[in-house]
C-alpha cells in the first residue's frame, strides 16, 4: 500500500501560517495609510463639509474604484455627514460592460447614476487616427457630468486623481506649456457653478494599486485613451516610476514641494514684488545667499560651524547658524 501522501508537513504549514500572516498585516497597514491620507486631504482642503452631496465619477478603473471604495469607509466613521451618489458616463465604446459597474454599485448599496452619451463616435469622427484624443474626450465628458451634478443636487464633484497625476500633470506642463501649473485638490469648475475635489491628493498609484487587487474591483479598461501608448503622460508615468524605482524617496520630495512653494525663489513677478524690493538692513534666513552651492534647500548643505569660524566677521553677519533642515517629516 502506498503511504506517501500530498499533506504539507508542520514545516510547511507553519510557514504558509506565517504568510497569511504577514499578509494580512500589510494590507490592514495598506488599508490604513489609505484612509488616513484621503482624511487628511479631505481635513487639510475642507473637501467634504456637513450635509454635502458628494459626487463620485467612476470611470471602472481602479483609481475611482479606490476612491468611491474609501470615500464609503469615512462616511462610516467620519464625525460629518454626508452623502455619496456614484456616477459613470457610459460612452459608448464598443465592448463595454455596460452590466458590470450596476452590478457592483448595487452589491455595495451605493446610490448611482449611469448616464448614456454616445462621445466615443464624436471623438473617433473629430480626431485623425493616432492622434490623442484625451483632450476632447474630457472636454465632452466634463460638460455632461457637470449638467449631471447639478440635476443630482450634488454640491462637490469628487475625481480620482492620485498623488502621481498630480507629479505627472506638472511635468507636463512644465516640458510642453512652459508653465508651473499642477493639478489642484480643490477647485471651482471652469463654468463656476461647482466644487472640484480630488481627495486621493496624498494617495501614490502603487497603494491604489494593491488597493484594487486585494478588493477585486472589476476594472474596466478604457478603449480610448487607455490603448495610447505614446501619450505624453504614459511617459511622465514611466519616469516617475523610473525615478520612484531608483531614487527611493525622490517621489515623496517631489509631492512635498506642492505645498512648500517660496514665490521670492521662483520668477513669476505676479506672485513676488521683486521691482520694489529694496534692502532694509535687516538679516532674513529667508534672503538671497549669493555666494552658496545651489542645493535646493540650503541648509542642507549648510556651512559647517567649523569653516564659518574661519571666514572674515562681515562675511558671516548675514549668515544663519545652521539649525537643521526645515519641515522634516515626522
Amino acid at each position: 500500500m502506498n503511504t506517501t501522501t500530498d499533506m504539507p508537513t508542520a514545516d510547511q504549514q507553519a510557514a504558509e501560517k506565517a504568510a497569511e500572516k504577514k499578509a494580512a498585516f500589510e494590507i490592514n497597514k495598506l488599508s490604513k495609510r489609505l484612509h488616513r491620507q484621503v482624511g487628511e486631504a479631505i481635513t487639510d482642503y475642507r473637501m467634504i463639509e456637513d450635509g454635502d452631496r458628494v459626487m463620485v465619477c467612476l470611470s471602472g478603473g481602479k483609481d475611482s474604484y479606490g476612491l468611491l471604495d474609501i470615500l464609503l469607509g469615512l462616511q462610516q466613521r467620519a464625525p460629518i455627514r454626508f452623502s455619496i451618489v456614484a456616477v459613470n458616463l457610459d460612452q459608448k465604446q464598443p465592448g463595454f460592460p455596460a452590466d458590470i459597474l450596476p452590478a457592483y454599485l448595487k452589491s455595495r448599496g451605493v446610490e448611482f447614476h449611469i448616464e448614456n452619451q454616445d462621445t466615443y463616435s464624436i471623438v473617433k469622427r473629430l480626431i485623425p487616427e493616432g492622434q490623442t484624443m484625451c483632450s476632447l474626450c474630457s472636454r465632452l465628458r466634463r460638460g455632461i457630468l457637470y449638467r449631471v451634478a447639478g440635476e443630482l443636487g450634488a454640491t462637490k464633484i469628487a475625481l480620482g486623481h492620485h498623488r502621481d497625476d498630480f507629479l505627472g500633470t506638472i511635468f507636463l506642463n512644465m516640458f510642453f506649456g512652459g508653465k508651473l501649473k499642477g493639478m489642484p485638490p480643490k477647485l471651482v469648475s471652469d463654468d463656476g457653478r461647482h466644487t472640484v475635489i480630488r481627495p486621493l491628493a496624498y494617495v501614490a498609484e502603487t497603494d491604489l494599486e494593491r488597493w484594487a487587487a486585494h478588493r477585486e474591483f472589476p476594472i474596466i479598461p478604457c478603449s480610448l485613451c487607455g490603448s495610447q501608448e505614446n501619450l505624453q503622460r504614459v511617459q511622465m508615468k514611466k519616469m516617475l516610476r523610473e525615478w520612484d524605482r531608483n531614487f527611493p524617496g525622490r517621489i515623496d520630495n517631489l509631492h512635498r514641494a506642492f505645498s512648500h512653494v517660496v514665490p521670492s525663489h521662483l520668477m513669476d513677478r505676479k506672485l513676488f514684488p521683486f521691482e520694489t524690493i529694496r534692502p532694509d538692513g535687516i538679516p532674513d534666513a529667508a534672503g538671497d545667499k549669493a555666494f552658496d552651492e545651489d542645493d535646493g534647500d540650503d541648509e542642507g548643505c549648510a556651512t559647517p560651524a567649523s569653516a564659518a569660524a574661519a571666514l572674515p566677521a562681515e562675511a558671516t553677519v548675514a549668515m544663519p547658524v545652521p539649525r537643521g533642515r526645515r519641515d522634516a517629516p515626522a
